[in-house]
């Protein structure tokens, strides 16, 4: 082979090779990048033209597929949107998927490895393939007692199952209408978006498990009150300080007890019972409780309840904390709920659900059941433990103290004729000029049934005017349903 052929070969054989290397690449190692990209057509047309499963709550679909008449071929729809719409996420042409349409996309869409055989059985019978329905833990009266009672509010309500860490209902309120996100009109679209992103209310927000995170205020003296009887040292009926004001360790700052505007000591001689500064939600008790426990106690105990734990139900939840190395001042407000102290209401819920539990804390699930378009079960909620942050004992005595809050407490406005409801109440207070945010963190049973909540209303004031009454109807819907 003379010179100038081999220099053509040569030339041809590296081709060949760039050829192959490039096919290669694109084709598998940069596959699942260029499928993700936003302005990759065929991917987006792929996606949209497959039949959706159903996302379903008692029985009824909130949100499902119907066939549309354009390149798209389904749209993706809401009823009820608002209400539901922080749970569901929605599904869009424009801007993705959020909430369990994001979560859980793999098994909506079909695509998940669980529907594998089902996929396969679609194939070999020239049937579309269909994703599966996914059934919600939520309870629909509880979701719209919660809605009801939130409109025109900011704020969340979650309410668990406190044997099997079942959400019953999740609320983030304002909300928005998934319906105006999922049109395939994608100018209006667009518009939507501006709309809800420039809202200062933030109705993008799911405030029950993220966002910002809200400093729980006295609903956080229930993990206090937790951490010393843990220690052994105290009971319900231990006699602990409760000065009308107690100036913070190696401070200047004083913390104050307040009734009917005036300072006020917890009891005769500045003491009182640990029910009783429960029941009164007494400041300055709680803050020198904390003191005395210790840090290390009460962040133990905190963590046990589910603070600083990566949780998903399935949506990602941002995990609650408490201040970090602190010293006897931040400590004494920490204990209050006050200080670096920041809470999901989820997470709230599952401090309660924890005394109605004999003192273990359920893993929170939102999604009870898969299940294929043939109605195969594909998975189903199977509780789990997350921690065990008091004992059995210890947790009857909280109980106890709860109800005390409610019969005489703060927590009046919280009872329910023929019920067993204990709870807490908190005023908390997160900014100047800012009034509190209201919060209600409790429980309610009868023989047959159990039910933990936690209500969150920003700017709400006292916890005991704004909160617990919507508790006690999201309480009711579950109850008496």
């Amino acid at each position: 082979m003379n010179k100038p052929l081999r220099h053509v070969w040569l030339v041809v054989g590296v081709l060949f090779v760039l050829l192959f290397t490039s096919t290669t690449y694109f084709q598998v190692v940069a596959q699942s990048r260029l499928s993700a990209h936003g302005q990759n057509q065929r991917t987006l047309y792929n996606e949209y033209g497959r039949h959706r499963g159903p996302i379903v709550v008692d029985g009824h679909p909130i949100a499902s597929s119907q066939e549309s008449d354009d390149t798209y071929g389904y749209l993706r729809s809401y009823d009820p949107g608002a209400m539901y719409a922080p749970i569901t996420g929605y599904y869009s042409v424009v801007y993705g998927f959020t909430g369990i349409e994001r979560s859980l996309n793999d098994t909506l869409s079909g695509e998940a490895d669980s529907l594998f055989y089902h996929r396969l059985a679609d194939v070999l019978s020239g049937r579309e393939n269909q994703g599966a329905s996914v059934e919600l833990t939520l309870d629909a009266d509880a979701q719209q007692a919660a809605w009801d009672a939130l409109d025109g509010k900011r704020g969340a309500a979650v309410a668990l199952d406190p044997e099997t860490g079942a959400i019953l209902a999740m609320v983030s309120a304002p909300s928005y209408d998934p319906n105006e996100l999922a049109s395939h009109d994608t100018g209006a679209v667009s518009r939507a978006w501006s709309e809800l992103n420039d809202d200062p209310e933030r109705p993008l927000t799911n405030r029950a498990i993220g966002g910002d995170l809200y400093p729980p205020g006295s609903a956080f003296k229930l993990i206090t009150a937790s951490a010393a009887l843990e220690t052994g040292d105290y009971t319900a009926d231990s006699v602990i300080p409760g000065p009308g004001t107690y100036e913070l360790p190696n401070s200047s700052s004083v913390m104050n007890n307040f009734s009917g505007g005036r300072q006020e000591p917890c009891g005769p001689d500045d003491e009182s019972t640990l029910a009783d500064a429960l029941r009164q939600s007494c400041n300055t008790s709680f803050g020198m409780l904390g003191v005395a426990v210790g840090e290390d106690q009460l962040r133990s105990t905190a963590e046990e309840f589910g603070f600083g734990q990566d949780l998903s139900i399935p949506m990602g939840v941002t995990p609650s904390r408490i201040g970090e190395d602190l010293d006897d001042a931040q400590l004494a407000t920490t204990s209050i709920g006050q200080y670096e102290t920041r809470v999901t209401p989820l997470q709230m819920a599952m401090v309660a659900g924890a005394f109605a539990n004999d003192g273990v804390v359920m893993q929170p699930q939102l999604v009870g059941a898969v299940r294929t378009s043939d109605l195969s079960t594909v998975s189903e909620l199977s509780p789990k433990e997350l921690g065990q942050p008091l004992t059995a004992a210890n947790a009857a005595q909280m109980r106890q103290m709860m109800v005390g809050v409610v019969e005489d407490g703060t927590g009046t406005a919280a009872a329910i004729d023929g019920v067993e409801v204990g709870g807490k109440t908190g005023t908390a207070e997160w900014g100047e000029d800012r009034a509190p945010h209201s919060w209600f963190v409790g429980y309610g049973q009868t023989d047959e049934q159990k039910i933990a909540v936690a209500v969150v209303v920003e700017e709400g004031g006292y916890g005991s005017r704004t909160a617990a009454p919507i508790a006690r109807d999201v309480m009711e819907a579950v109850i008496h349903s």
